[in-house]
């Protein structure tokens, strides 16, 4: 299975934000999405989970040479900016969530192995989620977009609020589910794509450029990262 853009563009007014995307993204990867800040990351999650109109362009599904509409179940998107419902617990809000997606849900597990799996402490499972820390909200985020397991997985910057251990964790909780998702992770700092990422794909003035890992020690591989991301 593979999600395939092609010819993607999106303006604003008359900035050229993604001026001609063409990508492969293939099911068993994670893919380090680097830019710089303003570079159009965020854009692109938005157009693929469809909350803004692209101007010109598609993507769609591919799988066993058959193609199909993306649809919202296909989708899960984690922002940057976690959005919970802060006026519930933790376990009220996995088990509203399991409730209301238990047809989509394959291998539903209890609600405490799920907290066990994102490792959230048997302390904090029935605290309100406004009294959880910007990471823990994120950590909630995260696990329910796992649990609806969706074909694609978009990553907004999703470590970053994570403290050193708790990222670690997080990181080598992608690797382990990544075999049954494409995994599209964005990111600004370069040492994690290339730590946790099997892909690096470049966005850079409109255009998506992919960088080849292969033969290249990590010295001159993070040198033709800043020239990309440069323009130059």
């Amino acid at each position: 299975m593979k999600l395939v853009v092609k010819n993607l563009k999106k303006n604003f007014e008359k900035k050229e934000v993604l001026k001609d995307i063409n990508f492969e993204f293939q099911k068993g990867k994670i893919y380090g999405l680097l830019g710089r800040n303003g570079a159009g990351k965020t854009t692109f999650f938005n157009c693929l989970n469809e909350d803004i109109e692209v101007d010109a362009g598609q993507f769609y599904i591919e799988d066993n040479n058959s193609k199909r509409k993306m649809e919202a179940e296909d989708v899960g998107y984690v922002l940057s900016t976690p959005n919970v419902p802060e006026f519930l617990t933790a376990r009220e809000f996995l088990k509203f969530f399991i409730d209301i997606n238990q047809k989509r849900i394959k291998n539903k597990k209890t609600i405490d192995e799920y907290f066990d799996f994102m490792k959230i402490e048997q302390e904090d499972r029935d605290k309100l989620l406004k009294d959880y820390s910007h990471g823990m909200k994120n950590k909630m985020q995260m696990l329910v977009n796992i649990i609806a397991s969706p074909n694609v997985l978009l990553l907004d910057e999703p470590l970053t609020s994570f403290d050193v251990v708790v990222a670690e964790e997080m990181k080598q909780m992608l690797k382990e589910i990544k075999k049954d998702h494409i995994i599209i992770f964005s990111t600004h700092i370069m040492e994690l794509a290339l730590d946790l990422c099997d892909e690096i794909v470049i966005l850079n003035k409109g255009i998506l450029e992919e960088i080849d890992k292969n033969d290249i020690d990590n010295k001159n591989l993070k040198n033709k990262i800043i020239e990309a991301l440069k323009g130059e």
